[in-house]
């Protein structure tokens, strides 16, 4: 049977729409192939800003790497670059992408999976169930098992990375920051029962220009202390890096260079 010109219009028009969708967003087009679970490690990023990463983004971390993924705040699975979060417009070059590079220059038979949840300004107590932070109007600690759990549908949750502190260093909150980041450390493996899930603290950027306080140097030492009182845990030190300018956040080479630190850690705990 013959179509009418107003069929055929519809028909075109769709084929239209369809062709659009499949050059300009290319992601909703087709879903990016995911090797088997297994091989498919996962690592989540969590803590504040310098883990969100506010660095300049440069035509370098742009450029895709076949085997480091991300899930991105959708919850689809696509090629990472940078920057991985969205927790503020400022969001930037952080540690994550450098280090799911380095993994897998480390270990050339897996593919990474990144799981961004870092949330600029938030300080240990807003990473607890069913904490609200005003700030970016979320739940960092809700919404990161939730998407870890989302991920570990297809793949290995392997570690995760923790760069926090910043917000803590009052003296009304650093005595008891070891004591939280214990608790927290417990509740992430419990909640994705992932028992003796390493955890990596990464510390605080010390720069000359900012002389750290007593309660700083007080954050810093639960950082440092954790792998003599808690299993598989590490620390990785900011020795000789940069902040952007601002004396608190990383800059891009400096927050590259993190990463890579973290992945030498990393890749102890990970065959």
């Amino acid at each position: 049977m013959q179509r009418s010109f107003q069929q055929q219009t519809l028909l075109s028009h769709r084929h239209l729409t369809a062709l659009l969708i499949a050059f300009a967003w290319p992601s909703l087009a087709q879903e990016t192939t995911l090797p088997e679970k297994h091989h498919f490690y996962l690592y989540l990023l969590v803590g504040q800003s310098n883990m969100a990463g506010r660095g300049t983004v440069e035509d370098q971390d742009k450029s895709p790497h076949p085997r480091v993924l991300v899930l991105d705040k959708n919850g689809i699975w696509e090629t990472a670059a940078e920057p991985l979060h969205w927790d503020k417009p400022s969001a930037g070059v952080g540690p994550g992408l450098a280090f799911g590079r380095e993994i897998t220059r480390l270990n050339p038979k897996i593919v990474v999976g990144l799981i961004p949840c870092a949330v600029g300004g938030s300080p240990v107590d807003a990473w607890q169930p069913g904490v609200y932070f005003p700030a970016t109007r979320s739940h960092p600690w809700d919404d990161a098992i939730q998407r870890a759990k989302i991920a570990m549908q297809k793949g290995t949750l392997k570690g995760i990375l923790w760069h926090q502190g910043e917000s803590d260093c009052k003296p009304e909150l650093a005595p008891f920051y070891e004591k939280k980041l214990h608790s927290l450390i417990q509740r992430f493996r419990s909640g994705l029962k992932a028992d003796g899930l390493p955890f990596i603290a990464g510390q605080m950027g010390k720069f000359s220009e900012t002389p750290w306080t007593p309660e700083t140097e007080h954050v810093d030492k639960a950082h440092r202390d954790l792998p003599k009182k808690i299993a598989n845990t590490a620390f990785v030190g900011s020795e000789e890096l940069n902040h952007r300018g601002d004396r608190l956040h990383f800059d891009s080479r400096s927050s590259r260079e993190l990463g890579r630190r973290y992945a030498e850690a990393m890749a102890k705990f990970s065959p």
